[in-house]
């Protein structure tokens, strides 16, 4: 059956992007999940804290704030949410100059493989969300123009945030404290050779050559990529993105 997209408009790390999805996603996909999250404010005496886990190169960002312009559009239906990122909880770019971690049997600058799990100050971003989970708290973000952490930079008093980040619910030392602070999530499946495409188009886009792209992807987002897949907790929904840039549910 052909599908019947619908194009928007918004403002995504500082870049105003059209993207579109189909009407049957979301009003299938999406708007339950944000009445599932409108559900559970409702019978809890606290903030809510959701989920949106994908790996490298699914969108995630793209789909959180989308997701909040949607529950602004809807918001005679639906509780309005907040979306958050976790990039925010980088270590600093001065941290990661002069830090070591292991790969593969040698010892690596944290720069190196920024964006991995052990580039991220877990201990920090578990303090942030239990503060955001009682009464509120500033909340870190990530300066693409600079390529460094910018701390305190948002107020965050929402009811509803959906904190969307590649590792929330790895299942490895640090991160299963993450993992059991949410009241919700979901999980964004892929195929891998679909997001390497979309990560290495992405580096050339940038300026990198094919050969750069591919090498830097071999060294850090593929490996990034095989970790989520294979080492996530489940999630309470799971969304198949598509080869269109859709969604179905699993």
């Amino acid at each position: 059956m052909e599908k019947n997209f619908l194009t928007y408009n918004m403002e995504v790390n500082g870049l105003w992007q059209e993207v579109k999805f189909s009407e049957s996603t979301v009003e299938e996909i999406f708007m339950p999940f944000l009445h599932e999250l409108t559900d559970l404010k409702m019978t809890m005496d606290r903030k809510v804290i959701a989920y949106l886990v994908a790996p490298p190169g699914a969108g995630k960002s793209t789909l959180a704030k989308f997701l909040e312009q949607l529950s602004h559009e809807r918001s005679r239906e639906v509780e309005v949410i907040r979306a958050l990122p976790m990039d925010g909880y980088h270590y600093t770019a001065a941290y990661m100059n002069v830090t070591t971690v292991e790969r593969d049997g040698e010892q690596i600058l944290m720069r190196d493989i920024k964006g991995a799990p052990e580039t991220f100050d877990v201990d920090l971003l578990v303090e942030k969300i239990r503060e955001v989970r009682s009464e509120g708290t500033n909340w870190n973000i990530y300066d693409r123009k600079i390529h460094d952490v910018l701390p305190d930079y948002w107020s965050v008093e929402d009811d509803i945030i959906l904190i969307e980040g590649n590792y929330l619910l790895l299942k490895e030392a640090g991160w299963t404290n993450v993992r059991v602070l949410a009241d919700y999530s979901v999980f964004i499946d892929a195929e891998p050779h679909f997001l390497r495409e979309r990560l290495i188009n992405r580096k050339i886009a940038g300026g990198k050559s094919r050969e750069e792209a591919e090498k830097f992807f071999d060294f850090s987002d593929g490996k990034n990529i095989e970790r989520v897949l294979k080492n996530s907790a489940r999630a309470d929904e799971t969304w198949k993105l598509l080869p269109d840039g859709d969604f179905e549910k699993q």
